[in-house]
């Protein structure tokens, strides 16, 4: 195994990224978070969004000046595109590629459009990656906080011969020189992140909360003590492995849970699941599930919008949702707010 290199704010030139002009295209999770960040260090900032629109709104007022697409193109040095994977290939190819110039950098937070070979750069544009790791509503919180998200850094071009310091650099102003840079490659960040997502930190997680949940309610036990035990207590023990790893975990709960965990887990997640994760990484590396995607996201979403609402619809959303309006601890300091994030 390499030696793990981490680049904190102590070996960056974190006045580099101060000398250029950034666009920000995009006001989502990521847009909010990386470019509240980037005024707040001082930073050449503007917002490349669809005038009028609600990202718009929100963007001015935060104060922050917008532009068309098309203009924030033309003025920056930096064009960071933090727009949905799936609308970015079709925003660069009618309102990013026209206007970009020899000499620019290209920015992505995520490597699927480069990777997939959907976006293709000119060769006399820099094209690189910060990628925080976590959502653009926790790097804010972080960076208020005094702390940062880690961030992951690539780069794929490099015509003018700095792009690994700008990326730093620009890192670094979203508050991930606190936390921790680490260096990696386009390939290897789409497909681990994608992996990540399906089959252990979102699906998997989801999946396994709701069966849990299921289990427990059709054996006759209250939803309202199932939520608790299999979602609630989840938020608790994964702070924990986030510190210390699984160790610190098990070093946490009682010999009864610890016991319970390592007999019980392996039946739960055994070869079956092992060999279901061993398939979907085949279709992430394929591309195959890439393509499934963006034909979803082209001919309509009917089975993406028949997802999300069979998902809001159970049992689990409801209980957690009058459990957690009445309880204290989730009211305070909330990290999303809609109507302004």
């Amino acid at each position: 195994m390499e030696n793990l290199k981490i680049y904190l704010d102590k070996d960056i030139n974190t006045d580099l990224i101060k000398s250029k002009k950034i666009a920000i295209i995009g006001f989502g999770s990521q847009g909010y978070g990386q470019s509240t960040c980037l005024k707040d260090s001082g930073c050449d900032v503007v917002l490349g969004l669809r005038l009028g629109g609600k990202s718009d709104v929100k963007a001015r007022d935060y104060g922050f000046k917008t532009m068309t697409i098309e203009d924030a193109v033309k003025w920056a040095d930096i064009v960071q595109i933090l727009i949905p994977d799936e609308i970015q290939s079709d925003v660069y190819e009618k309102q990013i590629k026209p206007h970009l110039r020899a000499g620019q950098y290209l920015m992505f937070s995520h490597g699927f459009n480069i990777h997939y070979k959907k976006i293709i750069a000119p060769e006399n544009v820099n094209v690189i990656m910060v990628a925080p790791k976590g959502p653009g509503h926790t790097v804010r919180s972080e960076y208020q906080l005094g702390r940062g998200v880690p961030c992951l850094i690539a780069v794929y071009s490099n015509p003018s011969n700095d792009a690994k310091d700008i990326a730093l650099s620009y890192a670094s102003a979203i508050g991930a020189g606190r936390a921790g840079i680490i260096e990696t490659t386009f390939k290897e960040e789409t497909e681990t992140d994608l992996f990540g997502e399906q089959a252990v930190i979102c699906g998997g997680v989801s999946a396994l909360i709701k069966t849990g949940f299921e289990v427990l309610v059709d054996a006759g036990y209250s939803p309202y003590m199932a939520y608790f035990e299999v979602l609630h207590e989840m938020k608790l023990l994964v702070d924990l492995i986030n510190q210390g790893g699984l160790a610190d975990m098990r070093y946490s709960i009682s010999n009864t849970a610890e016991y319970g965990d390592m007999t019980r887990g392996p039946k739960v997640i055994g070869e079956q699941s092992r060999q279901a994760m061993k398939d979907l990484l085949k279709d992430i590396q394929s591309g195959a599930f890439a393509d499934e995607f963006m034909n979803e996201m082209k001919s309509g979403c009917s089975k993406f919008n028949q997802l999300r609402k069979e998902n809001a619809d159970h049992l689990i959303e409801k209980v957690g949702e009058e459990i957690r309006s009445s309880f204290k601890w989730n009211n305070d300091n909330r990290i999303i707010d809609r109507n302004k994030n």
